[in-house]
């Protein structure tokens, strides 16, 4: 997703003063850029991700990095090696592995920011992450992450972990598709369901008009990603699961057998622009893809 800066344009009137007193110049914190003594999780981070992926992990606390209008904290230090090491198994490596390290290390966004908390919005939805441009990443409730290797873990953490990679992968589909477009026809099954109102709508109700998930229903192309990030991490049973819970014709009147059908086609057309457009087989990137997930989670 693309984030939109305005420059606001200011006049100015130029004088010219005397002043007999020296000019007197505070330091400013961070104009030269943020020094630190590197401590071990740093070198971690940058043996780990940087110099195999060439991608740069900052979560000390930068609030001009994130939404100034927003209350967020930031992540517990303890937190982020198991969550980068828990995103390399499941998203990276099985890239790396269907399609190879020039094509990951080329598309991947370079640039990764953390927060602790959750990114809420003001209609009451929560933004979990998002990517500038396809070269930066903020990855929101960091905080919350716990996978089955930390103690305490339960069932009920599976949901924050699963978030996390599914995140990931919708923000990835986004810079794939602003490389090599999606195919048109993808746009066409649902052109007409899509509505800025979808905060509104169950997912089970987008489901029964043959859209994935409620945020689907928003954009065209946030369809896509929504197709693409939960194929993915639900795995092939996972998503014939969804797609066969279809048992009720939705408010609009759409059967479950043309719900169905249209998440079918949308099925075979993720699977189509991976292969014409990256030459990646997506049932095998799927299945590594769900495997990592299950052992992260299971």
């Amino acid at each position: 997703m693309k984030q939109l800066l305005i420059i606001i344009s200011f006049s100015f009137t130029v004088f010219s003063c005397q002043r007999e007193d020296p000019l007197h110049v505070d330091d400013i914190p961070g104009l030269g850029g943020d020094t630190w003594v590197k401590t071990p999780l740093d070198q971690w981070l940058y043996d780990s991700i940087t110099i195999p992926y060439n991608i740069s992990i900052k979560y000390k606390w930068d609030q001009f990095e994130l939404e100034i209008n927003k209350t967020l904290v930031p992540p517990m230090e303890e937190k982020i090696i198991p969550a980068m090491r828990s995103l390399k198994k499941v998203w990276i490596e099985p890239y790396i592995t269907e399609a190879g390290r020039v094509f990951f290390n080329k598309y991947s966004p370079k640039f990764f920011i953390l927060a602790g908390s959750a990114n809420w919005n003001i209609d009451g939805s929560v933004t979990l992450g998002t990517a500038d441009d396809g070269r930066k990443v903020m990855l929101y409730e960091l905080n919350e992450f716990r996978n089955k290797s930390m103690p305490g873990y339960t069932s009920a953490d599976t949901g924050v972990l699963k978030q996390m990679f599914w995140v990931m992968e919708h923000e990835f589909t986004h810079i794939l598709d602003q490389n090599v477009r999606r195919p048109v026809e993808f746009d066409a099954i649902s052109a007409g369901f899509y509505t800025s109102d979808w905060i509104n709508t169950s997912t089970m109700e987008a489901r029964r008009d043959g859209v994935i998930s409620a945020y689907a229903l928003s954009r065209n192309y946030e369809d896509f990603a929504e197709m693409v990030s939960i194929m993915l991490t639900e795995g092939k049973s996972g998503f014939d699961a969804i797609v066969n819970s279809i048992t009720e014709t939705s408010i609009r009147g759409t059967t479950p057998e043309v719900a169905k059908a249209r998440l079918r086609q949308k099925e075979q057309l993720v699977v189509n622009y991976f292969k014409d457009a990256w030459n990646i087989d997506f049932y095998s990137l799927q299945t590594r893809k769900r495997q990592a997930i299950v052992e992260e989670m299971y």
